[in-house]
């Protein structure tokens, strides 16, 4: 893509009401735009970064024998009061239409997925299965002050998993761990993230969070290294202040941002719907559930958090907008020809075609934050080298055309799978 040809700009100043880096960043580097707290619009560069993640996603839920689907926003009241929590959901947001309709704008899906599903569960030869989807969610969040990572509106993932009994569910539960985990390490963030023991509430003793490292966090968890697993601070004198897996006391504690959870749902929401099958006796038994959801939004915002510098964003190859950010300084057909080269071989490339000082290029470009960046100018024509950057050490070569498909190759099949927008 031409960077000529894209209608946004970067900016010099974030908004005066921006507090969080990740706003900051994203905002002048032009990914989002700001609508209002909690709400932001996902502007061309931006859009490509959260379809980059959601590929990922797809990928490790369609490989863990998730079926996608979607399901409305819009949920009738009258599933919200078969659960009960039409009334005890205190960020729920209540829509009516001038019939007098009541609805809700889901935060979640549990109450529309279980009546779903009845209509085509009845035997034990119907289980187990999974579904998911990519939504919208909706929530009441007055506390909409950290960016992307906590928004009224927002992008998630959100996973239900349907069983003949509890022994089942754990087994899927556990692998759900290890995807997870996958998830995370394949948007380079997996080093700092760690499954975390939390409360279960009323699902279960446990439920699992994915917490990442960053001071821009809102919660306290305590870390053991050893095992690379964490508590929450809400259950860790449940644990005697110790690891749940070595029962080691030498534990850090840490800021960090919660990018993903998993719950153990069990019959909370499929009784109530009666939601049942016949086993191999033909009795009625109600169907055992699990949840696991990521948000999409908060994962790009964490990953801004933890990588960004002070130059501008810092994305891991696997999500970047593009693979190659080629500037252009010379305004010679040398650089057209590259690119062409790049794009046909397969790259990704936003090629800086504009008339500005080399400069203004460069720190936009930093800013921007494009893996690796490649400089065409008049010094690169006449030694016939091109100058390559690497955004993430700023480390500068010089190499040929064939040393830069290399370069390209190598960090291609470090990403693993293809997650092309």
């Amino acid at each position: 893509m031409r960077q000529s040809q894209l209608f946004t700009k970067t900016r010099k100043d974030a908004p005066a009401d921006e507090v969080a880096k990740n706003a900051k960043l994203l905002i002048r580097a032009g990914f989002v735009d700001k609508l209002q707290a909690g709400v932001y619009t996902y502007l061309p560069l931006g859009l490509r970064v959260l379809k980059k993640i959601e590929n990922i996603i797809r990928e490790e839920m369609n490989n863990a024998g998730g079926q996608e689907i979607l399901m409305p926003s819009l949920q009738p009241k009258e599933n919200w009061q078969t659960t009960g929590r039409w009334d005890t959901m205190d960020d729920l947001y209540k829509v009516s239409d001038s019939s007098g309709r009541e609805n809700a704008l889901g935060p979640t899906h549990e109450e529309i997925v279980v009546p779903l599903v009845k209509q085509f569960v009845s035997s034990y030869r119907d289980l187990p299965f999974s579904a998911y989807q990519f939504q919208n969610k909706f929530r009441m969040e007055l506390r909409a002050k950290s960016g992307i990572l906590r928004g009224r509106e927002f992008m998630m993932k959100d996973m239900y998993s349907f069983h003949r009994d509890e022994a089942d569910m754990e087994v899927f539960y556990e692998k759900m761990k290890g995807v997870y985990a996958n998830v995370f390490e394949r948007m380079g963030i997996g080093a700092t993230t760690f499954l975390t023991f939390a409360s279960g509430g009323s699902f279960s003793k446990y439920s699992h969070e994915f917490q990442t490292v960053t001071p821009a966090g809102e919660d306290t968890i305590y870390i053991c290294d050893k095992c690379h697993i964490a508590v929450n601070k809400e259950i860790i004198e449940d644990q005697n202040n110790a690891c749940p897996k070595c029962h080691g006391k030498n534990l850090r504690t840490e800021t960090s941002v919660e990018v993903g959870n998993i719950f153990e749902l069990k019959t909370k929401y499929s009784a109530p719907f009666n939601l049942s099958y016949k086993d191999e006796e033909g009795k009625e038994q109600t169907v055992v559930m699990g949840c696991y959801g990521i948000g999409l939004g908060r994962v790009l915002g964490t990953v801004v958090e933890v990588l960004g510098d002070e130059k501008g964003l810092v994305w891991p190859a696997s999500i970047s907008p593009f693979n190659v950010h080629l500037v252009d300084l010379a305004n010679t057909i040398e650089a057209r020809q590259l690119y062409d080269e790049l794009v046909a071989a397969g790259v990704e490339v936003l090629w800086d075609d504009r008339d500005l000082r080399a400069g203004e290029k460069f720190a936009e470009s930093d800013l921007i934050g494009i893996p690796i960046r490649v400089v065409v100018s008049a010094k690169t024509i006449e030694s016939g080298k091109l100058e390559v950057k690497t955004r993430a050490t700023g480390e500068v070569s010089m190499v040929d055309r064939a040393e830069l498909f290399k370069i390209l190759e190598s960090a291609d099949s470090r990403l693993g799978r293809c997650s092309k927008f």
